[in-house]
């Protein structure tokens, strides 16, 4: 097996771009990392993107970008895994050229949420859990998430106070981010004064609906230095699943997916959890990114809200985490959030980050959740010299 680099990434304000179609808006993330590395063609291009079908009703999706980027007939397909699309993307094309099938490999998330209502998105969204035994009987998306956080704090007893730390500090990220969908900051009793969408979850503590294209430019460690003076290797990778449907779950309050997949990155990359500098987590609720904490072996169980009220993961604590501000505050364009999260990694780890930059920071994490813990990727980028 070949060693993977990222070579070059793409992507575009995550925002509701009313202007923009899901062709266009990936045009304009895949070109600028096209332009990056200067390649004009490519061996194969892989996208995650949950919901085209459903919003746009335009299946197909792989030719139709490859086409619209003016790509010469590689093979192109889309990926769809719930909010884990992105993060499968990834794992499929690292697959492909570390197996030695291709060389360079695009991989790239697009999704376009505001074509349709809310009420659309909200039924889109249940499309991630078990139609029959949880939508059926009218358990939307946020619902389940909702029974999971009641759950935990049951549990492990953490206040609302606590959790809400999680978005305040997203929001203090994405404050400086200029592609962040929501770059402004909140306050705890902003969080707990939002109103109730699924309770105990209350607005604030939820991602919000928006448009955004992400991409990165894969090629063989080897001959990354031919197109950049910064490659970044994915040292590792792991992904899981878990029931799809909570009342089969012996505990809500931790994802077994996560861990499992976790554990097969860090076993792949030599590597442990307090090794991670940056970390960009799946917070599309603001009790999905405490449990991430603890079941990515950060902090203990019961103990990640604490943490996070104390800035050990603000940078220059334990571990930096979503650092651009996370499915709260940079945006959860669904299928691309998982690319989002690499190249937001990427860019840590070659010193592009701004004014959120992590000193020092050479080896990353990024963790992405497809429905409610059923499907879970985790990948682990390492900077080089």
């Amino acid at each position: 097996m070949r060693k993977v680099a990222v070579i070059a990434v793409g992507y575009t304000k995550v925002s509701e771009h009313w202007n923009l179609s899901i062709r266009e808006l990936f045009t304009e993330a895949a070109l600028m990392a096209l332009n990056e590395a200067n390649i004009d063609q490519i061996d194969a291009l892989y996208i995650g993107n949950m919901f085209s079908g459903y919003c746009q009703h335009q299946e197909h999706l792989g030719v139709l970008m490859a086409d619209y980027i003016g790509l010469k007939s590689p093979p192109a397909v889309k990926i769809e895994a719930a909010g884990a699309s992105g993060g499968m993307a990834l794992r499929e094309g690292v697959q492909a050229v570390a197996s030695g099938l291709h060389d360079l490999v695009v991989v790239g998330g697009v999704e376009k949420m505001t074509d349709v209502l809310s009420p659309d998105i909200t039924s889109a969204l249940a499309m991630a859990t078990d139609q029959e035994y949880e939508a059926f009987i009218g358990a939307t998306f946020v619902a389940l998430n909702a029974m999971v956080k009641r759950a935990y704090q049951h549990k492990y007893g953490v206040s609302d106070e606590l959790i809400a730390t999680l978005p305040v500090h997203c929001h203090e990220m994405a404050s400086k981010n200029p592609y962040a969908q929501h770059p402004f900051k909140i306050t705890v009793e902003q969080v707990l004064s939002s109103p109730f969408i699924a309770e105990p979850l209350r607005l604030l503590e939820c991602s919000p609906v928006g448009d955004g294209a992400a991409v990165l430019m894969l090629c063989p460690l080897e001959k990354a230095k031919n197109f950049t003076d910064a490659p970044i290797e994915i040292a590792g990778m792991g992904a899981a699943t878990d029931t799809i449907a909570l009342y089969q779950r012996d505990d809500l309050t931790t994802f077994k997916a996560t861990i499992e997949a976790a554990e097969i990155a860090y076993k792949m990359a030599h590597i442990k959890p307090d090794d991670v500098d940056v970390a960009e987590i799946h917070d599309a609720f603001s009790i999905t990114g405490i449990i991430s904490l603890e079941d990515l072996g950060f902090f203990e169980k019961g103990k990640a809200a604490e943490a996070v009220s104390e800035g050990q993961i603000a940078p220059g604590g334990k571990v930096a985490v979503n650092t651009f501000g996370g499915l709260k505050a940079r945006g959860h364009p669904v299928g691309a959030t998982g690319v989002y999260q690499a190249v937001e990694v990427v860019k840590q780890l070659r010193g592009d980050a701004g004014k959120n930059q992590v000193d020092g920071a050479e080896i990353g994490l990024t963790q992405n959740v497809g429905g409610v813990g059923g499907t879970v990727t985790v990948h682990i980028f390492r900077r080089l010299g």
